[in-house]
């Protein structure tokens, strides 16, 4: 399997550092599709911060995708669900860190969560 960024110079705004326009997948053998994941502890209970939401998230995030025999480095597209504007920069910090600085399409939306101790609900796409 191949992942090729695509970036346009032309006729489009420039993507930066941190995200790819898309992310083509030559070859692909297996798709997972992750449901959206939450910053829970394996009793079902929140972190209390949103750096703890953050970091357990990627660990459910690894967990999920080990059961499939994947790691983050098949992630080719994500999906962030913030509960609050300002949760922005934490939220890429965690995923670029989570993802060595890969860059992969990704969309971050405000959105009310299910409960209000829910922080960030993250969804991603991983190819293999």
């Amino acid at each position: 399997m191949q992942m090729i960024a695509h970036n346009p110079s032309r006729g489009i705004y420039p993507a930066t550092s941190d995200y790819a326009h898309a992310m083509e997948v030559a070859a692909p053998q297996r798709l997972l599709f992750v449901s959206g994941t939450m910053g829970l502890d394996e009793t079902g209970k929140p972190g209390t911060t949103l750096d703890e939401q953050l970091a357990l998230i990627w660990s459910n995030l690894r967990a999920i995708l080990a059961s499939a025999g994947m790691s983050v480095d098949n992630i080719v597209r994500l999906t962030s669900y913030l509960r609050d504007a300002s949760f922005v920069e934490a939220n890429q910090n965690a995923r670029l860190a989570a993802l060595g600085g890969r860059a992969i399409p990704t969309t971050a939306i405000v959105a009310q969560t299910l409960r209000e101790d829910w922080l960030v609900e993250i969804e991603v796409i991983a190819a293999a």
